[in-house]
């Protein structure tokens, strides 16, 4: 996660996409852990969607990989209470991958829907760094979330006028830009954010550089 500190590149908390020029992506995978071994850093998780009845040997290859050195997060995982997974197996695999983040020592990021109060509680397992990706909720809930220690992720919704004037309140040192599955390039996105922050967008590269450096492990 290094590039040089006066070149303009974009980091990508989280995408499922290849990474593009000028572009240092996290690519997440939810399922085929094996391509870790390709070329790339990568975010390998269970996501709350796709936990089955076989999530113990999904599980079990999940932590073969987590070590991996192209792996730099554990994720995206969380609770979320709009899908049709139960609730409290959910939990149980959350607490899991927490426990896994702890030990191999690398951050978390995390998927939430309509769970936030219980993420935090168990967050508060969580030795590592933690963003919540693809934010988009009130500026009461991002300033709770930092406040806890954590980073939050912005994206696509950074198009709506509201979530501007919810990054405008927030630290810089805080956040992360991602594309996550839209159709749009990450320089778009870091466009929009330093018009928020009313900075140039290689101010904003290298403040994100900065925040990358305390997030990842080295």
């Amino acid at each position: 996660m290094y590039f040089a500190a006066t070149q303009m590149q974009y980091i990508n908390i989280h995408t499922h996409h290849p990474p593009q020029a000028n572009e240092l992506a996290i690519q997440n995978l939810y399922k085929d852990f094996e391509q870790v071994e390709l070329n790339g850093f990568y975010s390998i998780g269970l996501h709350p969607w796709y936990i089955t009845a076989h999530w113990e040997k999904e599980f079990e290859q999940l932590k073969h990989y987590a070590s991996h050195p192209h792996v730099k997060a554990i994720g995206e995982c969380g609770l979320d209470k709009v899908c049709s997974t139960d609730f409290t197996l959910q939990q149980q695999v959350f607490e899991q991958q927490i426990q896994l983040a702890n030990a191999v020592k690398k951050p978390l990021i995390l998927h939430c829907v309509k769970a936030y109060e219980e993420v935090l509680q168990q967050l508060k397992q969580a030795t590592v760094p933690v963003v919540f990706h693809g934010f988009n909720k009130s500026k009461e809930l991002a300033l709770q979330i930092i406040n806890a220690g954590h980073y939050l992720s912005f994206g696509k919704a950074l198009q709506q006028p509201h979530l501007q004037e919810v990054l405008q309140a927030l630290p810089v040192e805080k956040i992360f830009l991602e594309t996550d599955d839209a159709d749009l390039s990450i320089a778009s996105i870091y466009k929009l954010a330093a018009k928020v922050f009313s900075i140039d967008e290689l101010s904003l590269s290298l403040q994100l550089y900065k925040n990358s450096q305390h997030f990842f492990p080295l």
